[in-house]
């Protein structure tokens, strides 16, 4: 992830300063930070974003530029009545297709959310509704049975004692109560050639652009696709999604795993060895000799993670072609983007996405080092949670 900070240095840079009105793309967008800031500067915003989580927070910061924060206000106050007035509890099932080694919510918590839930079943505007989804999807995993550590696993699992019970109530209060200040504060900011600003939010893969953006339309590009050792991307928001309806079986679910930046690592792992989809003969020499690594342990070895490998830098590659195709002929993109160490190999993400690139077309402006030293999740057998294999280090850098 980057910062507001960060775009904005982005746009200062790489876009003229002749008042212009450019049009900004985020392939990957996330909760929407390079879309917000560059509606703020007055320009056009365009994100694509396959997970649904991820979505509604895009939407919901875009929209609270120009909500009625009044009515915001108001529907605080009914939803703290709400929660005092017999609205406390509430009659619920789980969502059905929602599997846990564990109950993701213990019985007395699970009756205050779905008290929760029937309030958010009154609220009549979307924009307003979509903020209270967002407020409980931030704090939800905070009073259940699961935490992240860092990826998604049972409390018991990471040593940590069950939640019997938790102010749900008071929490989501406090979280709305933040977020609506922040909303206020945001509008006072908002200048009218923001407000006009156009953007949009397309539900859906960037492969699939060449469907609503045309031939040449991007100026600028700032995007932070998911890590390689991000694999379970869509996995890590799996309660808010299946809580707040956004996908309602597991079927919806592998089919977003699908359409990650090298799919999700199960879905991959079993198939016979996955070949690049483009000549580059150092990437098939790491895949050979990752595929020859902890041979015995089969698809949870060498084998299954060098197929994982092999479609993350294919999707790359995709990536890169549909992107060559939209962005201005003196557009510029900007690919924040991360190392990673995978069965003991370092795999130099952002070196390999040079390459392509410049396969496609593209000119390399330069690579900017943002951080020399990060904390991830790191994969089976890496150097960094196995210790000094080897001098690699996880990094993360600015492609342009």
């Amino acid at each position: 992830m980057f910062s507001s900070a960060f775009v904005d240095y982005c746009i200062r840079t790489y876009l003229p300063s002749d008042g212009r009105r450019r049009t900004i793309l985020d392939p990957f967008a996330g909760v929407g930070t390079t879309l917000v800031s560059a509606r703020l500067d007055g320009h056009r915003s365009v994100g694509f974003e396959i997970n649904p989580y991820a979505v509604l927070a895009s939407l919901a910061t875009l929209e609270a530029m120009s909500i009625d924060a009044s009515q915001l206000y108001l529907t605080l106050a009914k939803y703290a009545d709400h929660s005092v007035n017999g609205g406390k509890f509430g009659r619920g099932k789980a969502p059905s297709e929602f599997a846990t080694r564990i109950p993701f919510f213990s019985p007395d918590v699970e009756r205050q959310v779905h008290g929760f839930l029937a309030f958010l079943s009154t609220i009549e505007y979307e924009a307003i509704s979509d903020l209270f989804k967002l407020a409980f999807g931030a704090v939800m995993v905070r009073f259940s049975n699961y935490t992240y550590e860092p990826s998604l696993c049972s409390r018991p699992g990471a040593g940590k004692a069950l939640i019997e019970n938790a102010p749900v109530h008071e929490m989501l209060l406090n979280k709305l109560r933040s977020m609506a200040d922040d909303v206020a504060e945001l509008q006072n900011c908002v200048s009218e050639s923001a407000r006009r600003a156009d953007w949009q939010v397309h539900p859906t893969s960037f492969m699939r652009a060449g469907e609503v953006l045309p031939n040449t339309s991007i100026d600028l590009v700032v995007t932070s696709p998911p890590y390689m050792n991000n694999y379970h991307y869509v996995r890590s928001t799996r309660p808010q999604l299946f809580w707040l309806e956004l996908v309602t079986s597991r079927g919806d679910l592998r089919a977003l795993e699908e359409e990650n930046v090298g799919k999700y690592w199960q879905t991959v792992r079993q198939r016979e060895p996955i070949s690049l989809s483009f000549d580059d003969a150092e990437a098939s020499t790491l895949l050979d000799s990752m595929r020859q690594t902890r041979v015995e342990k089969g698809p949870y070895g060498g084998p299954g993670w060098a197929n994982y490998v092999a479609s993350y830098l294919n999707d790359t590659y995709r990536f890169l072609e549909v992107l060559s195709k939209t962005l201005a002929t003196n557009g510029t993109t900007v690919i924040v983007i991360g190392n990673s160490i995978i069965q003991g190999h370092e795999v130099k993400v952002d070196e390999f996405t040079v390459k392509i690139a410049r396969g496609l077309g593209f000119d390399h402006v330069n690579t900017i080092e943002l951080r020399n030293k990060r904390v991830g999740a790191s994969i089976t057998k890496s150097t960094v949670r196995r210790g000094s294999e080897s001098n690699a280090r996880l990094y993360e850098c600015a492609v342009v």
